[in-house]
């Protein structure tokens, strides 16, 4: 490709809609073009790097047996209905009607989709198993979408969905599935980790996300240095203590806390370390009719120490606890008679559940809420100042420091972009469309399934979060719009550097390389700030000093100087250099 052909529009400046990195310098390099909130069309260089990303994941896919689908964008309500996500799904399905007045979606995954192939098409064990994969434009109509395309409302998704005849079979694929991704990711060139993550109401460990590392991420990464546990914050869990519960040596009492009503403010007024107060939060459940009606509520008690914070996914592993709420002033002033901020277990005004942290249930000479304004217990301890907690569980975000749960050193936090997500799915949706098939003893039983996704568009996004400086991106090779680029200086006044140019281009064009010529006699400072910011990784510059010297020069997009080459071997070094 001649930059002459190309469409090329680099800015000086970002729009000032544009938040972050990634989005400020895909704008900049002229890779998308915002059309609407949170919908971009893709320009020729942006759409080069979508295309490398669709290739290494076609590739991997097809090489871990799967079979490559396309299944509509806009797709009939009935199937979703099936299932009940038409109406469980809240607004961010995108719901339209035809001219008929007939219910669809704009796809933001296609579950239902694939699920009504795999019954009307797999009649047999013989068929299984299977995976059926698309690489296709999605839909989340998000309320506030922002940062370019890490949340856009348009995206492109490769989602695959793999179909077994019994649980084992499943986690098999799932574990072919893990291995493809593995290879998906190290031929990116990125850093990132697979972490367990929350498999949700389905249960078990089978769900692991794929998070590029990078300092501007949302998801916060766990994971301990000495070994392989690394988990999202959901799903992170510590080393439970080993220590025994001290024995009391205080006598409860109440003190007064005015104005203080949190536990790092009382915590500070009374002098004591914050690990010594303890946090409350009162949570409910509701017992509903087949109508949907509340009939029956039931109010919980959680406790955690005052320097922690609570994790709302572990909390609704707790039994009875699937669907909680956080609780009414009425609730509360009706079992507590007080107002939050001075909440505590001790005395209650009516019983309810009290589920403790592990910590909090080690924990002696307590400070916690006196149930009264303005006023705490301190010296509280269990089994002699309040029962025993009816349940013990961990439910608390780790914090950096924490004991890894496999013993093996201490835990570390960092920061991720979520870009793969593999998950067992069991057979919630077989089960819920009738996806059944006859298995040895020709009995009829429901496909067990998995899915697999990886955000095509995000990802590049992703990897400029990871890999950018004050000139620009800086792409590795494999996502590169052009991995390599060859800058001649002035060639519409040295012939020379024109022609040696040209040979380069057509040398490098015939060895298979992905090279672009610059050839629109911009001024080299231009050049190169253009080259810079789209983050070209290899730049070879052709000047006529440098010829009658001999020579070309190299600079990798991370060099801070040129490497001088032979001009007579620049072709070979420039290969062998792509090759290393």
């Amino acid at each position: 490709m001649k930059a002459s052909q190309f469409l090329i529009s680099t800015l000086k400046e970002a729009p000032a809609d544009a938040e972050v990195v990634s989005h400020k310098l895909m704008m900049r390099a002229g890779m998308v073009k915002k059309l609407g909130a949170g919908i971009y069309s893709y320009m020729p260089m942006g759409l080069r790097v979508i295309r490398k990303v669709e290739a290494i994941v076609r590739e991997e896919m097809n090489r871990a047996g799967a079979v490559e689908i396309t299944m509509p964008v806009v797709q009939p309500a009935e199937l979703w209905q099936e299932t009940g996500r038409f109406e469980k799904m809240g607004p961010e399905l995108l719901r339209i009607k035809d001219r008929h007045e007939r219910d669809y979606v704009v796809q933001p995954t296609s579950e239902e989709v694939v699920t009504d192939i795999a019954r009307q098409e797999i009649k047999s064990y013989k068929q299984l198993p299977k995976n059926l994969y698309q690489i296709q434009t999605k839909f989340r109509d998000e309320r506030r979408p922002r940062f370019g395309l890490l949340r856009g409302r348009e995206f492109t998704m490769k989602d695959a969905y793999s179909f077994d005849r019994d649980s084992e079979a499943a986690k098999a694929s799932y574990q072919t599935m893990a291995k493809a991704y593995r290879r998906i990711f190290d031929r990116f060139g990125l850093t990132y980790r697979a972490v367990a993550a929350d498999s949700g109401a389905i249960g078990g460990e089978l769900s692991e996300e794929f998070q590029v590392i990078a300092a501007t991420g949302e998801d916060a990464i766990v994971y301990c240095p000495n070994s392989d546990y690394a988990a999202n914050m959901e799903k992170a869990e510590a080393l439970a203590p080993a220590v025994p519960r001290a024995a009391p040596t205080q006598a409860m009492a109440q003190v007064a806390t005015p104005g203080k009503s949190t536990c790092v403010d009382v915590a500070e007024f009374l002098g004591l370390p914050l690990e010594q107060s303890l946090k409350s939060l009162v949570v409910a459940t509701d017992e509903r009719n087949e109508q949907g009606e509340v009939i029956k509520s039931q109010v919980w008690l959680l406790l955690i120490r005052g320097d922690r914070s609570m994790n709302e996914v572990k909390v609704g592993k707790v039994p009875g606890l699937a669907n909680f709420r956080f609780a009414t002033l009425a609730e509360i002033d009706k079992h507590f008679g007080c107002e939050p901020g001075y909440l505590g277990p001790v005395g209650l005004r009516q019983a309810l559940k009290v589920v403790a942290d592990r910590e909090v249930a080690l924990m002696a000479d307590f400070v916690c809420g006196a149930n009264v304004v303005d006023a705490h217990l301190s010296g509280v301890n269990w089994g002699r100042d309040l029962r025993e907690p009816d349940v013990v569980a961990d439910i608390r975000n780790v914090v950096e420091g924490d004991a890894s749960p496999d013993g093996k050193g201490p835990l570390a936090i960092e920061r991720g972009i979520e870009v793969g997500h593999i998950f067992y799915l069991g057979t919630k949706y077989s089960q819920a469309m009738g996806a059944t098939f006859l298995d040895v003893n020709g009995k009829p039983q429901f496909m067990e399934m998995g899915c697999y996704g990886i955000g095509i568009t995000r990802l590049p996004a992703a990897a400029i979060e990871q890999n950018h400086d004050e000139r620009g991106i800086v792409w590795p090779d494999a996502l590169a719009p052009f991995t390599v680029v060859l800058c001649p200086i002035s060639p519409d006044r040295f012939a020379d550097v024109k022609a040696v140019a040209e040979k380069l281009y057509l040398d490098l064009l015939d060895a298979g390389v992905d090279v672009i010529l610059d050839d629109r006699n911009e001024r080299p400072g231009a050049m190169f700030a253009d080259w810079e910011l789209i983050g070209v990784p290899h730049r070879l510059t052709i000047g006529d000093r440098a010829l009658k010297e001999g020579h070309v020069e190299y600079q990798h997009r991370r060099d801070t100087e040129p490497t001088k080459v032979p001009v007579s071997d620049a072709s070979k070094w420039i290969r062998s250099r792509l090759q290393a």
